[in-house]
């Protein structure tokens, strides 16, 4: 039994006649009688009452009829699936961002997607770097782009960037003494370390970078203002209460350099925060994540090769 003849059944019992279904069909009679035989003794059953007046279908045949025409609708179905996933994949696809990377990455993204692969939609979960994480680790986010993620941990990681850690204060006065290196404005650490400081608590990944490398040259830090949002550590530093720490990707979301703000690479030692993009071990990314994945990873080679994010590449 094969598809085609369940297709010339349909069309005999549908013509109520051999001939008739044979020109429909643009075979010759003989050959379809022949085909429909042959159903018949591979099903052992007879499928066809012939009369006079044509055919009809037998309580069997009238079965069969009811059953291929499901198996060949369930055969289209599947042809244009998988014809229309080769062509464009399509689905849901999650993707976890760190809170700090948001502004940069994720409008550009969502409007390349959509424009790219119109049957594709990106959720997109942001939250703190440990979330994110968490998030691919437990499998609610396809994919999602990691800070300093140690390997294992249930994850496939690919390298993707990595990035210096910047310090921005409110300065008029040019009393932050900062110096050029390469033509960059810089600040050594233990001179950021003695400022004012507007910090996220230690659950935060900077914060920890900051205060282990404090503690590893004996260093106390100088902390002014300590709050969890990143919202609220933002409004404090442009208000001028203080110095931050903050990932090149992060000036993307604030003001325009003017007279009187310091912003300058933090050295001896510099502070790199690493990026990978990453999705569940227990699982292979869908055609549609493998999709976002690539567009993703090719986004970013764009915005570091144009400058638009002060990054190398791994």
């Amino acid at each position: 039994m094969d598809l085609r003849s369940l297709r010339y059944f349909i069309a005999v019992v549908d013509a109520g006649s051999l001939s008739r279904a044979a020109a429909s069909l643009y075979v010759a009679q003989p050959a379809l009688t022949a085909r429909i035989k042959k159903l018949e003794g591979d099903l052992g059953a007879r499928l066809l009452e012939r009369s006079h007046a044509g055919v009809a279908p037998t309580p069997v045949g009238l079965q069969l009829y009811h059953d291929a025409l499901r198996l060949l609708a369930d055969a289209a179905a599947i042809e244009e699936r998988i014809q229309r996933s080769g062509a464009s994949p399509e689905g849901s696809v999650t993707l976890a961002l760190p809170l700090l990377l948001v502004p940069l990455l994720a409008g550009p993204l969502l409007v390349g997607v959509r424009a790219a692969y119109p049957r594709i939609r990106v959720f997109v979960l942001d939250d703190m770097s440990l979330m994110v994480r968490k998030a691919v680790v437990e499998g609610r986010a396809d994919l999602g782009i990691l800070v300093d993620t140690p390997r294992g941990q249930g994850l496939v990681c690919r390298p993707l960037a990595e990035e210096a850690l910047l310090l921005s204060g409110h300065d008029p006065a040019g009393a932050v003494a900062s110096e050029l290196m390469d033509g960059e404005a810089v600040v050594r650490f233990a001179a950021a370390a003695a400022l004012p400081l507007v910090l996220q608590s230690p659950r935060f990944s900077i914060r920890q970078d900051v205060e282990r490398l404090a503690a590893e040259r004996g260093l106390v830090l100088n902390i002014v203002h300590e709050h969890d949002s990143t919202r609220v550590i933002r409004s404090l530093h442009l208000a001028g209460a203080g110095f931050t720490f903050m990932p090149a990707s992060s000036v993307f979301d604030q003001p325009p350099n003017r007279p009187g703000w310091l912003r300058a690479r933090v050295v001896d030692p510099e502070i790199v925060r690493r990026y990978d993009l990453a999705h569940p071990s227990a699982r292979s990314p869908s055609p549609a994540a493998a999709a976002v994945a690539e567009f993703l990873l090719e986004q970013v080679r764009q915005m570091v090769a144009s400058g638009a994010w002060q990054a190398r590449l791994l």
